[in-house]
């Protein structure tokens, strides 16, 4: 089971970032008096996802567009770099997601990739999506992205390498681990879904709220 979601993007370069940080007298860093979007390096977009079982994260920083291609791409990431490890054997996965967004309830673009992901791997994937205004329920919310922001206060964020350092060295007393990976993919915004294409989904909607809950299966001969 995993939680996922897209944190706010944000701007690399010599600007402020919000928060505190302990500094030597006399070694204050100097950043931009304004955070001007046209003179940022890149505009990156951290895509996490949480472990629940395991309490990991693993961030992909996209400096693209986040498109759902981009969130299951992450998904997939997780998955090859680390899940399909841990759970050896494993025929079912559980998506915790807000029901906006990339990965929202409505983009047939979210679940057309998904469908490829549950082919590629052979996973049987359920997707809950959390009702409008209730995403901060949502585990990777209070669990991974506000532990992140924490670690990376009053840090400005330079660079994509300070970045993904400042994601990595995320923790917590209880034992959070973190991994980043800078992805350097480009991404197509507003991909079309045909009709052809969404009847070919093997997608079942379940009884309870149609539109949040659904399961997608494999199209392998052997599910």
């Amino acid at each position: 089971m995993i939680s996922v979601d897209a944190k706010k993007s944000e701007l690399i370069g010599d600007f402020d970032n919000k928060g505190q940080k302990w500094e030597a007298e006399g070694k204050s860093e100097e950043v931009s008096a304004y955070n001007f979007p046209n003179e940022a390096k890149a505009k990156a977009v951290p895509y996490g996802i949480y472990d629940i079982a395991q309490n990991t994260g693993h961030v992909e920083v996209g400096t693209s567009s986040n498109t759902a291609r981009f969130a299951v791409d992450s998904i997939r990431q997780w998955w090859f770099l680390f899940g399909m490890f841990i759970y050896a054997g494993a025929t079912r996965l559980l998506i915790l997601a807000d029901s906006g967004g990339s990965n929202g309830c409505r983009p047939w673009m979210w679940k057309k990739m998904l469908q490829e992901f549950a082919d590629e791997t052979g996973l049987t994937i359920t997707v809950r999506h959390y009702p409008r205004g209730a995403s901060k329920w949502n585990p990777i919310e209070h669990r991974l992205f506000a532990m992140i922001s924490k670690s990376w206060a009053g840090y400005p964020l330079r660079s994509l390498a300070t970045m993904l350092a400042r994601i990595r060295g995320t923790t917590t007393e209880t034992g959070l681990s973190v991994t980043a990976r800078w992805n350097r993919r480009r991404y197509r915004t507003k991909e079309k879904v045909t009709k052809e294409e969404q009847k070919a989904l093997r997608l079942r909607r379940h009884k309870v709220i149609q539109r949040w809950n659904y399961t997608i299966s494999t199209k392998r001969r052997n599910n």
